[in-house]
């Protein structure tokens, strides 16, 4: 399976792995978020990715991106907070450049790159703002990197989902510029970003999905 595109079989048991992380993090994105946040993205989270497995389970779609978008409308629609609208547009945008039966690695880095695009637009914030992106923009160059030197979509999954974790440690230090930490100010440093917590289950479902634990 390694080396095998993405398909749509694929696509919907990577958000089935996303759901079931979230549901095993829960209560921990909970306590990041109560540190430095309102204390329900862990909630919100589930909520929005158990929908989006309801949604997918008699869905029939033609192509990859169908799945992710029809995931990203269902986390825009249920998530509440900022993560539905980032975290929807993200699938949204990710599935929109995934218009075929199958996503090969190069197309799927375009895709993910689509996404950060899409939260970088939406949530007007850069690496070292503390937010997911600090999590998501090391794993999308891992992931191009893998795919750049001709790598399988696991090895270069896996190598996104490690970045995603190293980037997700690195925003303890960091103080919050952007959404509701950024009114802690200095108090916000010494917590870990709870949008880059769940960033890096999402990309780390995406490698064990693809065959690699």
């Amino acid at each position: 399976m390694n080396g095998d595109p993405v398909d749509t079989d694929l696509a919907r048991t990577w958000v089935q792995a996303i759901a079931a992380a979230v549901d095993q993090h829960k209560d921990h994105l909970t306590q990041l978020d109560s540190a430095i946040g309102d204390a329900d993205h862990g909630t919100n989270m589930q909520r929005g990715f158990s929908a989006a497995v309801t949604a997918l389970a008699d869905y029939e779609p033609d192509t990859v991106g169908a799945v992710l978008v029809k995931t990203g409308t269902t986390l825009i629609s249920t998530v509440g907070g900022a993560s539905g609208p980032l975290y929807g547009g993200a699938f949204r945008a990710i599935g929109k450049a995934l218009d075929a039966p199958t996503a090969p690695t190069q197309q799927f880095a375009a895709a993910l790159a689509a996404g950060l695009a899409s939260i970088e637009k939406l949530g007007a914030a850069s690496p070292g703002d503390k937010t997911m992106i600090d999590a998501y923009a090391p794993a999308l160059a891992a992931f191009q990197e893998q795919a750049d030197t001709g790598a399988d979509l696991a090895a270069a999954a896996v190598a996104a989902a490690d970045a995603a974790e190293e980037g997700m440690r690195a925003t303890t230090p960091m103080q919050a510029r952007k959404g509701r930490a950024s009114y802690l100010g200095a108090r916000s440093i010494g917590h870990q970003d709870p949008g880059a917590t769940s960033t890096a289950l999402v990309f780390r479902a995406l490698a064990e999905t693809l065959g690699v634990k």
